[in-house]
């Protein structure tokens, strides 16, 4: 027999059983659609957790002091970071593309009638090279500004909700009250998202030189963020900037850092690892529904190898051999997979279309999602449709005939 005729008894047999067919391959279609659906979900967050760390920048390190004991006492202090190791840095690092140097403390802004509580940043005028952000509106205090001490300001997005500014227009060029001193608007940064434990938007920058003698008073800095040249350089400029900072802190060999350095690429790597394993975990459990369709496919074949030992028996008596009936039973299995994996892959991207949409969840499609869940499907009905499409191979003919 032909495998055309095969295939063409097969899709007869299943025709004629529409309902029971449709229903067999309910499990699959709700298996490969899970799959398929929980894949997307876990892209989708890899990516977002990818694309809110790039937005921080990958070749940036964040320098901080951190607390040193004291000798044999069971007390600490806190390291000093200065203008000293940023020059140091600049200096002797090659493998960077600039220095920015901050100190910040949460003080009472004042604008018109409303006030509120927030982090200004003393800084350099490269904030915005290294730490990769963006203006919405206005511009960035120049050097010359900041070596004149002028009081101007840049406000982050999340700022103007806390002061009831609608429009960043209304600020701009505008006298806010700082601590009790006036500065003037003259920019308004665009939002870049949560970074860390803070809201990068919810700050408000000055001139380093103004906050270091007018708002902090103090020569300490709460941070230093070096960019490197690329990522490639990232290592050489850690490196460079720890030995640096080493000998700008005067340590010796047997002495350990007095301070932290921290680069978002480590974070990537980290996050982008929990979200795969989270992705796993979900297409795992929901490859768990295939497994079951799959058990209710062998579950119906043998049904249908019963239903049919009659039909069987004329099969064989009119010359078809076992392997041209274990082939139509295998095919029966295999197109129930095959089409229920084709409806699930159509529900699961529909699923996955619905999350995004309606309720706002990051989705990612994946063809590769797509054909291994199809594979999976197929190889579903090869396991288990090989012992129904054996069991009815092996009949013998006369006792299938005499089968009532």
């Amino acid at each position: 027999m032909l495998l055309s005729e095969i295939v063409r008894v097969a899709l007869t047999s299943l025709r004629a059983n529409k309902l029971r067919s449709l229903l067999t391959m309910l499990g699959i279609v709700i298996g490969v659609a899970a799959v398929i659906a929980m894949i997307a979900l876990g892209n989708g967050a890899e990516n977002a957790v990818r694309d809110r760390i790039a937005r921080l920048g990958t070749t940036v390190i964040w320098i901080n002091p951190q607390r040193v004991n004291q000798g044999g006492i069971n007390t600490s202090t806190v390291a000093k970071l200065t203008m000293k190791d940023v020059e140091m840095i600049r200096e002797r690092a090659s493998h960077i593309a600039g220095v920015n140097q901050q100190q910040d403390r949460p003080l009472q802004v004042v604008w018109r009638n409303r006030n509120t509580n927030v982090q200004v940043t003393g800084t350099g005028t490269n904030f915005l090279e290294v730490r990769g952000f963006r203006m919405d509106l206005g511009r960035m205090f120049s050097d010359i500004e900041e070596r004149a001490r002028r009081r101007v300001a840049v406000l982050g997005a999340n700022v103007l909700p806390l002061l009831g500014i609608e429009h960043p227009y209304m600020i701009l060029g505008e006298p806010i009250r700082i601590a009790g001193r006036q500065f003037t608007v003259i920019g308004v940064m665009a939002s870049r998202g949560v970074t860390g434990v803070a809201d990068a938007d919810q700050q408000i920058l000055v001139p380093f030189s103004v906050g270091r003698f007018e708002l902090f008073g103090t020569d300490r800095l709460q941070d230093i963020w070096v960019r490197a040249i690329n990522e490639e350089s990232l290592i050489d400029a850690m490196t460079e900037v720890q030995l640096t900072l080493r000998r700008s802190h005067r340590l010796r060999p047997d002495q350990p850092d007095d301070f932290t350095m921290r680069n978002q690429a480590d974070f990537l790597t980290a996050l982008s690892e929990t979200t795969q394993t989270f992705t796993f975990l979900l297409a795992g459990i929901a490859a768990v529904s295939l497994l079951v369709g799959g058990i209710g496919i062998m579950n119906i074949m043998l049904v249908s190898v019963t239903e049919r030992t009659r039909e069987i028996g004329i099969r064989k008596a009119l010359g078809a051999t076992r392997r041209n009936i274990l082939l139509q039973f295998l095919v029966e299995a295999v197109v129930l997979c095959v089409a229920g994996g084709a409806l699930g892959a159509g529900v699961g991207s529909a699923a996955s279309s619905v999350l995004r949409i309606s309720f706002g969840w990051d989705t990612a499609m994946s063809p590769a999602a797509i054909g291994l869940a199809f594979a999976f499907a197929g190889a579903v009905g090869v396991i288990f449709g090989v012992w129904p499409a054996r069991r009815a191979a092996v009949l013998d003919p006369i006792t299938a005939l005499r089968y009532e």
